[in-house]
């Protein structure tokens, strides 16, 4: 499976981005997925996740209530909307798909498969 990510570009502080993860190859019906960021000269860090069915979501402390995880599994599609976006939230943002239909995780090292990220620059 291949994993895509798009939909980041510039915007000023308080707008709102949706990002949007592509699939190809599986179908990511079975799997959870999740979406991560990497700051400028930091780690990548957990954002939000999204059990395979759409009915479980986990959030990062930072992005609850700003952002949102959602799903199409007929289109074999994951979206990250973000709203209220400060210059924190500035980093390159990755999909990722985690081979499981268990708990939902934050831990980078559990993923399985990795987008080639997208950046989000907000500007204040």
């Amino acid at each position: 499976v291949q994993l895509q990510a798009s939909g980041g570009g510039l915007v000023k502080a308080g707008g709102s981005l949706r990002l949007s993860c592509a699939a190809s190859g599986r179908t990511l019906y079975n799997y959870n997925m999740g979406w991560f960021r990497q700051p400028p000269g930091n780690e990548r860090e957990f954002v939000a996740a999204i059990g395979w069915s759409g009915s479980r979501t986990f959030y990062a402390d930072s992005v609850k209530g700003r952002f949102t995880i959602s799903r199409d599994n007929a289109q074999n599609m994951v979206y990250l909307q973000m709203n209220g976006l400060s210059p924190e939230d500035t980093a390159v943002y990755y999909c990722a798909l985690h081979l499981s239909r268990g708990g939902l995780t934050a831990v980078t090292g559990l993923y399985d498969v990795w987008g080639q990220g997208t950046l989000v620059t907000v500007s204040s």
